[in-house]
């Protein structure tokens, strides 16, 4: 018998995981957050004083008559990641993250931010500001009802707010008679003045032949062929998301850091092409390709990117036209120019459907880019193995090197983001980018998260990979397990055509849910071929378009531990077809091919929580990666590393599942003894 109760503990400990308690936040002023309850106030040296230009701000509200204004972190292209002269939140709250609102009233100033965020924006707000725990509408609504008198003016800039907010604010506002003022003049420019970094002037050019999918010419035809298809007959698209006009025409910049894009607008005719942007910056190749065919059903009309407003407003005008709009991407200031009735709305335009799915070639080449991108990751892993014991890496020398590697890639043309270092506490910020006042030095006895990608010329990379060179605790090797169950639960799906991402995103939290820990942000996104890292409309989120072949996103789960950990776990996936037992259905079920390749951390991985299909799947990756990268690695000569892949990609064993079955068989036993008395 007590046998049998050794085993039953067994089996208890291998189904249900061992954390018997989860440790709690660790805060204190070391962690260098602000403490406004003090005198003085406790700040930290990554805070900015915002006194002078909250004040100056004040000022101009008066001067409109408006008792609050509102901060978006956006551009007019409602871009995701901005340049340095768009990021007024950030320059007048000295919080730089990639996600949130401010709105000033005339007493008090707020950020309204999700939960990535928290932990950076009490770093980094003097105490002028309030942090609001919600990144939501309603929830700034309800605060701006709370401080501000009802039938006053609410300001806001038409050409940074979207469709959407402008409708979301107006609804919670509805009930307070205060007015929701469109102000044209961005007011914190106004403050911001001279300093304000300039206009970019750097070169637009036209992508080499041989990393495109088509040329723009047959991008083109085919929007125009879905024009013409369309129910509503549009006789015009307007296109203002700036990965839009870039893809349309296989040209790049580097207007955005990071983001290979320029400041465009594009409004595509029947039998006329209208690009809305700086011709002097138009490199002489890109300006030839686009007018070569002029006069012609596809010659493109260069016209002043200050004139898109214009130009719009005045094709608008003109009898039996339908304007074809991307609701996600278009400004209320553009849309306002356009008469309701003479409107075609959508969530997203055509073209960001079309290159949602990638053709053939354009598979080819992103899955050849993150083969190259492995090795640089690769080489980094072994770097650090090497060098971390002594002391010498720090987050943002660590940075630093992995960007350096990436950038001896073929092709590459740099990170595709600001890269994520963060070692022990600092990982447990899920957005968080090393700087000189916030860099630790890594250490064997702290998790470390790496969050990286480059740019090349063929694709766009990003994965995530969190390492532990020492003795990690029960519960991190738990958590870090169950964030690789759901990557792998998730990756090995198989689903039907047209399955929305938000049906199929809670298999990444399962391990994660059934032991009562999660994650605030999302599971995945879309990522383009030399393009944006965050590619929309592809992923896990509600606004997500459904999943069809040739769609590229990542998958990501994690875990965050406040003040302590954080982990993630990030692969790169293309969705293709699936094999399965049955057809019954004209269209092909579907599932994801991992094509991000770079091994788990082994030390992290409690096998004996992983089902005997996990394993399989892992092992199977591993093989995958055995197969593409170990070839790169020795045709050039990186004997370590190969050595170390080698040893990374060991398969697993399946012998810990046999204690489970001899568990399931004990209870079997168990509940028949119980049954019959014996």
């Amino acid at each position: 018998m007590a046998y049998f109760y050794c085993v039953l503990g067994v089996w208890i400990f291998l189904l249900h995981g061992h954390v018997t308690g989860y440790p709690k936040r660790k805060t204190s002023e070391s962690e260098g957050i602000r403490n406004c309850t003090v005198s003085p106030p406790h700040l930290p040296p990554t805070v900015t004083n915002t006194s002078e230009r909250l004040s100056a701000l004040r000022q101009l509200m008066h001067t409109h008559n408006i008792t609050a204004y509102i901060i978006p972190t956006t551009d007019a292209h409602m871009s995701e990641y901005i340049a340095e002269r768009d990021k007024r939140l950030s320059w007048m709250s000295g919080f730089t993250g990639s996600s949130g609102t401010g709105v000033v009233t005339l007493q008090k100033a707020a950020l309204f931010t999700d939960s990535r965020y928290w932990v950076q924006a009490e770093r980094q707000m003097d105490c002028n500001w309030e942090l609001h725990k919600s990144g939501l509408i309603t929830s700034i609504g309800e605060w701006i009802l709370k401080e501000v008198p009802g039938g006053e003016k609410i300001g806001l800039d038409p050409y940074l707010t979207s469709i959407d907010d402008w409708e979301n604010f107006n609804q919670a506002l509805q009930d307070s008679n205060m007015i929701l003022t469109p102000i044209e003049g961005n007011l914190v420019d106004q403050v911001w003045g001279t300093q304000r970094p300039p206009p970019p002037t750097s070169e637009i050019y036209q992508l080499p032949d041989n990393f495109t999918g088509s040329t723009w010419q047959e991008k083109v035809s085919n929007i125009l062929q879905q024009m013409e298809n369309h129910a509503k007959k549009p006789t015009a698209v307007l296109l203002s998301g700036l990965e839009e006009t870039a893809w349309l025409f296989n040209l790049r910049g580097d207007d955005i850091p990071h983001t290979p894009v320029f400041y465009a607008y594009t409004l595509l005719i029947k039998g006329n092409i209208s690009l809305f942007v700086d011709r002097q910056r138009l490199s002489e190749k890109a300006l030839q390709s686009l007018t070569a065919q002029c006069p012609g059903s596809l010659c493109v009309q260069v016209e002043s990117y200050e004139h898109a407003g214009a130009g719009v407003t005045s094709y608008a005008q003109q009898d039996s036209v339908r304007i074809w709009i991307g609701t996600e991407y278009t400004t209320l200031g553009l849309y306002q120019s356009i008469p309701q009735e003479k409107l075609l709305e959508e969530n997203y335009s055509p073209v960001m459907i079309t290159k949602a799915a990638k053709n053939s070639k354009e598979q080819e080449m992103l899955q050849a880019a993150h083969v190259r991108d492995a090795v640089a990751v690769i080489r980094y892993l072994v770097w650090l193995e090497k060098n971390v014991p002594t002391g010498s890496v720090n987050e943002v020398s660590g940075a630093h090197y992995v960007d350096h590697l990436r950038g001896e890639e073929l092709f590459c043309q740099g990170p595709s983001f600001e890269t994520i270092s963060a070692s022990g506490l600092n990982a447990a910020l899920a957005h968080y980018s090393p700087s000189n006042t916030t860099s630790r030095t890594l250490s064997v006895n702290e998790m470390y998260l790496l969050d990286s990608g480059g740019q090349y010329l063929d694709g766009t990379t990003d994965i995530t990979r969190t390492v532990h060179w020492g003795e990690p605790t029960p519960f991190q090797k738990e958590a870090y397990t169950r964030v690789l169950m759901g990557n792998v639960d998730l990756s090995r799906l198989t689903f039907p055509s047209k399955t929305s991402g938000r049906m199929v995103e809670a298999i990444a939290r399962r391990a994660l849910w059934e032991v009562g820990l999660n994650y605030g942000h999302g599971t995945g996104h879309g990522i383009g071929n030399f393009l944006s890292v965050h590619e929309w409309p592809v992923g896990f989120q509600t606004s997500n378009i459904p999943l069809e072949k040739g769609m590229f996103t990542s998958i990501e789960p994690g875990y965050y531990q406040d003040g302590e950990f954080g982990i993630r776990l990030e692969d790169v996936v293309v969705v293709v077809e699936a094999e399965t037992k049955h057809q019954v259905s004209e269209t092909p079920y579907l599932t994801f091919k991992v094509v991000s390749l770079v091994p788990y951390d082994r030390n992290l991985i409690d096998v004996q929580l992983l089902s005997r299909e996990q394993i399989q799947y892992l092992n199977s990756y591993y093989e995958t990666i055995r197969k593409h990268v170990g070839p790169e690695l020795k045709g050039r000569q990186l004997h370590e590393e190969y050595s170390w892949l080698q040893e990374h990609t060991e398969p697993f064993s399946h012998a810990p599942l046999m204690v489970a079955s001899l568990g399931t068989l004990v209870m079997s036993t168990l509940a028949s003894t119980l049954l019959t008395g014996a």
